[in-house]
This record gives structure tokens, sequence and C-alpha cells, in this order.
């Protein structure tokens, strides 16, 4: 089961891309949700079923690989990007690249420095991030100016955020879903028809407001942290001449 999931997400990666190359943008971004639903499934479904395989776990890096680095990458490419030339496509293969070098990294650190916490922006919501704006843009039938300069900024800023040392929350050690499961059911049913009030506009919130949460964190983190006092050979209350 946990396999067919997984094949269930490369197959909307997959289709992804070729609704990208058909130009169907709304079709393509869809895909990439249901790859991401898919793909936040099988884990779940491995560990209560008892299958979970370093098969599975290689299987699964490969196929976000496509779904979630090629497939975006392309479908932002085709959407924005194409008119920008080399830079272009120089933007769609960095995230393309970061995406597996985050992929890469977290595979070696999961179960330590990773198993609370991402560390970078996962390469599933750097997806979500990419077809939820595709959306958007399409649902609100954005300028085609803005769209050329907000294109650029998003794959460059993503990729940066997959291989950088901000850290995002886990949802799989979130105490919540553990002790108030019925809770936790109710609010996953309330989001779900949230999104379905309107789809565009929901979608891009919830997976910009991820995006930028883990860089906010950092930045209050590092506000709040003591400052370093320098230390005096003299004592502490020495005076500087």
């Amino acid at each position: 089961m946990p396999n067919l999931l997984t094949s269930m997400s490369l197959f909307g990666g997959f289709y992804s891309m070729v609704a990208t190359i058909d130009k169907r943008f709304v079709s393509a971004s869809l895909a990439i949700f249901l790859s991401c639903l898919c793909d936040a499934l099988d884990g779940p479904v491995a560990r209560k079923t008892g299958s979970a395989s370093r098969f599975g776990v290689e299987y699964d890096s490969l196929a976000d690989l496509v779904s979630f680095g090629v497939a975006p990458a392309l479908l932002a490419y085709m959407w924005a990007l194409k008119g920008y030339g080399r830079f272009g496509w120089l933007a769609a293969f960095l995230f393309v690249a970061c995406g597996a070098l985050r992929l890469a990294r977290f595979n070696v650190q999961k179960d330590t420095v990773q198993k609370k916490q991402f560390l970078g922006l996962p390469i599933p919501m750097a997806a979500m991030a990419v077809a939820s704006s595709v959306l958007f843009f399409n649902d609100f039938v954005v300028s085609a100016e803005i769209t050329r300069v907000f294109s650029p900024i998003l794959m460059y800023g993503l990729a940066f955020l997959m291989v950088s040392a901000v850290r995002y929350n886990s949802t799989k050690e979130m105490a919540f879903l553990r002790t108030r499961p019925f809770e936790a059911i109710v609010a996953a049913l309330l989001v779900a028809v949230i999104v379905l009030i309107h789809p565009s506009i929901s979608l891009f919130v919830i997976s910009m407001g991820y995006l930028i949460s883990g860089p906010v964190r950092y930045l209050f983190r590092r506000k709040g942290a003591p400052e370093e006092v320098p230390h005096s050979p003299h004592g502490p209350h020495a005076r500087e001449l």
C-alpha cells in the first residue's frame, strides 16, 4: 500500500509535466497537489501497517524528486520563466538541484537533526508554493508584468530556502496530533472546508504562510538570543582604556 501511494504520487508528477507541455497549467498544478496528498499519506500508512522499508524510503525520494522537483520547475518555466531565456531556465534548474540536495540531506539526517523539525524548506511545500501561485495568479488574472517579476523571485527564493539552515515545523512530531486525535480530526476537516470554499486563495495563503514561517522564526530567535559578552582578562568590571 505505501509503495502504491508513492506510485500515485509519481504519476501525479508525471501527469503534471504532460499537462504543462500542453500548456494546461491549472491541471498541472492540481496534479502536483494530488502528489502532495499521496506523499503525505504513504509514510503514515507504512508506519501503521508495519511495512516501512529501506526500499520504500529510496523509492519515495526518487518519486519526490520527479513530482516536487522536476514537475514544478517545468511548470514554472513554461508558465512564466521561458521569456527570460537563460536566466529563466537556470532558475528552474536551480530549483531542481536544490530540491535534490534537500532530499539527500533529509535522508541522512531524518533520524537525528530533522526528527522534530525540518532543516530547510521541505521540497513538497516548495512544490505547493509553485502550484498554488499558478492557481492564484490564474484565478485572479494577474497581469503578465507582475507574474514576470514574481516568478523568478519565487523560484530563487524557494531554492535558497530548501538548502538553508532555516527550520520548519514538522506535523509528525506535534504533540497535539498524538494527545488529542479527535480535535486534530476536527481541525483537519475545518481546514478542508476552508480550502474547498475558495481553493486558489486558501492554498496560496497556506503555502505562503508556511513558507515565511521559517524565516520569521529564525529572525525572532536571532533577535531574542542573548548577546555574547567578550571576556576581559582584567575581570568583569574592567574598563577599556
